[in-house]
Protein backbone atom coordinates (compact mmCIF):
# COMPACT_ATOMS: atom_id res chain seq x y z
CA UNK A 1 0.00 0.00 0.00
CA UNK A 2 1.23 3.44 -1.00
CA UNK A 3 2.50 5.52 2.19
CA UNK A 4 0.30 8.50 2.77
CA UNK A 5 0.34 11.22 4.89
CA UNK A 6 -2.18 11.65 8.01
CA UNK A 7 -5.61 14.09 7.13
CA UNK A 8 -5.44 17.29 8.28
CA UNK A 9 -7.51 16.42 11.23
CA UNK A 10 -4.75 13.77 12.27
CA UNK A 11 -2.25 16.55 11.81
CA UNK A 12 -4.20 19.40 14.16
CA UNK A 13 -4.08 16.36 16.88
CA UNK A 14 -0.26 15.71 16.52
CA UNK A 15 0.16 19.45 16.36
CA UNK A 16 -1.96 20.05 20.21
CA UNK A 17 -0.58 17.40 21.32
CA UNK A 18 2.89 18.37 20.54
CA UNK A 19 5.07 19.92 22.94
CA UNK A 20 9.11 19.22 21.93
CA UNK A 21 10.47 19.23 18.56
CA UNK A 22 13.64 18.27 17.70
CA UNK A 23 14.34 19.79 14.40
CA UNK A 24 17.25 17.66 12.70
CA UNK A 25 18.97 20.07 10.60
CA UNK A 26 18.66 23.05 11.80
CA UNK A 27 20.86 26.07 10.99
CA UNK A 28 22.69 28.75 13.10
CA UNK A 29 22.31 30.86 9.92
CA UNK A 30 19.04 33.15 10.01
CA UNK A 31 18.46 33.07 6.53
CA UNK A 32 18.12 29.60 6.64
CA UNK A 33 14.68 28.03 5.95
CA UNK A 34 15.24 25.41 8.85
CA UNK A 35 15.91 28.35 10.95
CA UNK A 36 13.00 30.33 9.44
CA UNK A 37 10.48 27.65 10.40
CA UNK A 38 12.14 26.49 13.76
CA UNK A 39 11.33 29.66 14.75
CA UNK A 40 8.00 30.58 13.45
CA UNK A 41 7.06 27.42 15.44
CA UNK A 42 8.93 28.53 18.79
CA UNK A 43 6.93 31.81 18.49
CA UNK A 44 4.12 29.77 18.28
CA UNK A 45 4.68 28.32 21.51
CA UNK A 46 6.34 25.10 20.83
CA UNK A 47 9.39 23.95 22.41
CA UNK A 48 12.26 23.96 20.29
CA UNK A 49 15.36 21.55 20.18
CA UNK A 50 18.00 22.18 17.28
CA UNK A 51 20.16 19.13 16.23
CA UNK A 52 23.12 19.95 14.04
CA UNK A 53 26.90 18.06 15.20
CA UNK A 54 28.53 21.55 13.45
CA UNK A 55 27.26 23.88 16.19
CA UNK A 56 26.57 20.94 19.16
CA UNK A 57 27.33 22.77 22.22
CA UNK A 58 26.29 26.15 20.99
CA UNK A 59 22.85 28.03 21.12
CA UNK A 60 20.04 28.32 18.51
CA UNK A 61 17.13 30.20 19.14
CA UNK A 62 17.92 30.91 22.65
CA UNK A 63 18.53 26.50 22.87
CA UNK A 64 21.24 23.69 23.40
CA UNK A 65 22.10 22.49 20.24
CA UNK A 66 22.54 18.68 19.98
CA UNK A 67 24.82 16.55 17.72
CA UNK A 68 22.36 14.01 17.40
CA UNK A 69 19.07 12.83 18.74
CA UNK A 70 20.34 10.33 21.12
CA UNK A 71 22.33 13.33 22.97
CA UNK A 72 18.93 14.95 23.83
CA UNK A 73 18.10 14.35 27.40
CA UNK A 74 14.39 14.98 27.55
CA UNK A 75 11.46 13.46 25.79
CA UNK A 76 10.52 14.34 21.78
CA UNK A 77 7.16 14.17 20.35
CA UNK A 78 8.66 15.25 16.90
CA UNK A 79 11.45 14.99 15.27
CA UNK A 80 11.12 17.40 12.19
CA UNK A 81 13.79 16.59 9.30
CA UNK A 82 15.09 19.63 7.20
CA UNK A 83 17.26 16.99 5.61
CA UNK A 84 18.12 15.23 2.32
CA UNK A 85 16.26 12.33 1.93
CA UNK A 86 19.12 9.70 1.73
CA UNK A 87 20.20 10.56 5.58
CA UNK A 88 16.21 10.18 6.55
CA UNK A 89 16.42 6.30 7.02
CA UNK A 90 18.94 6.89 9.63
CA UNK A 91 17.36 9.77 11.54
CA UNK A 92 14.29 7.36 11.49
CA UNK A 93 16.19 4.53 13.74
CA UNK A 94 17.39 7.37 16.22
CA UNK A 95 14.12 8.83 16.65
CA UNK A 96 13.03 5.24 16.80
CA UNK A 97 15.99 4.88 19.58
CA UNK A 98 14.63 7.97 21.78
CA UNK A 99 10.82 7.12 21.31
CA UNK A 100 9.82 10.28 19.24
CA UNK A 101 6.07 10.24 18.60
CA UNK A 102 6.15 11.27 15.01
CA UNK A 103 8.73 11.98 11.94
CA UNK A 104 8.20 14.84 10.33
CA UNK A 105 9.92 15.24 6.95
CA UNK A 106 9.92 18.58 5.78
CA UNK A 107 8.66 20.06 1.83
CA UNK A 108 10.25 18.59 -0.36
CA UNK A 109 11.90 15.51 1.39
CA UNK A 110 10.42 12.01 0.88
CA UNK A 111 11.84 8.80 2.06
CA UNK A 112 9.78 5.61 1.59
CA UNK A 113 12.39 3.75 3.84
CA UNK A 114 12.36 6.16 6.61
CA UNK A 115 8.41 6.40 6.78
CA UNK A 116 8.51 2.34 6.82
CA UNK A 117 10.92 2.33 9.58
CA UNK A 118 8.85 5.43 11.65
CA UNK A 119 5.91 2.98 11.19
CA UNK A 120 7.67 -0.12 12.45
CA UNK A 121 8.38 1.57 15.50
CA UNK A 122 5.30 2.93 16.36
CA UNK A 123 5.64 6.30 15.18
CA UNK A 124 3.39 8.33 12.87
CA UNK A 125 5.37 9.58 9.77
CA UNK A 126 4.71 12.80 7.55
CA UNK A 127 6.95 13.86 4.19
CA UNK A 128 6.79 16.33 2.01
CA UNK A 129 4.70 18.64 4.23
CA UNK A 130 6.31 21.91 5.87
CA UNK A 131 5.17 22.14 10.20
CA UNK A 132 5.21 25.97 9.93
CA UNK A 133 2.52 25.43 7.21
CA UNK A 134 0.24 22.82 8.66
CA UNK A 135 0.48 24.21 12.12
CA UNK A 136 -0.62 28.05 10.84
CA UNK A 137 -3.60 26.34 8.54
CA UNK A 138 -4.35 23.52 12.15
CA UNK A 139 -3.89 25.45 14.84
CA UNK A 140 -4.81 28.66 17.07
CA UNK A 141 -1.90 30.23 18.34
CA UNK A 142 -0.63 28.32 21.11
CA UNK A 143 1.95 31.56 22.01
CA UNK A 144 -1.87 32.98 23.70
CA UNK A 145 -1.51 30.03 26.00
CA UNK A 146 -1.21 31.96 29.88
Amino acid sequence: MAFENPTRDEIRGILENAGNIAVVGLSDKTDRTSYMVAQAMQNRGYRIIPVNPTVAGQTILGETCYASLKDIPEPVDIVNVFRRSEYCADIAREAAEIKANVLWLQLGIVSDEAAAIAEENGMIAIMDRCIKVEEAVTQPDRSKKG
